[in-house]
């Protein structure tokens, strides 16, 4: 079925060992990547410290913006599930320190109540 998605564009969670190259220059040492999973131009990556939100920016998405989240600044969190008409997730992450949320869009076929858990793992556990 992850294959199927993936064919439609709707690949939720990528293999970690699939994306782990491209972020071992910013992971620091011992620090170990748990989930990886596809935005709609990007990616959300729940290492065992941090929260890192990667973003494809510009027409071609070769420029990268890096975001990354400690857990524990993380005061509360909120999800939107896809609807018949708004086909899109949502999900919004408030940060200590900062009035607004950040908010992130995941394409039709992402569990994002599965992200959330994996989120509420981290941030709760």
């Amino acid at each position: 079925m992850k294959m199927l998605n993936a064919i439609r564009g709707n690949a939720s969670e990528i293999e970690v060992n699939a994306i782990r190259e491209e972020f071992s220059k910013i992971l620091i040492e011992d620090e170990k990547l748990v989930r990886v999973f596809k935005l709609v131009r990007g990616l959300f990556a729940f290492t065992d410290k941090r929260l890192i939100v990667v973003d494809k920016q510009g027409i071609s998405g070769r420029k990268t913006k890096y975001t990354s989240i400690p857990y524990k600044w993380i005061t509360h969190f909120s999800f939107e599930t896809a609807g018949k008409v708004d086909l899109d997730s949502e999900m919004k992450i408030w940060i200590s320190g900062h009035t607004f949320p950040v908010k992130k869009d995941f394409k039709r076929g992402i569990d994002v109540v599965d992200v959330q858990r994996t989120l509420a793992g981290f941030v709760l556990g």
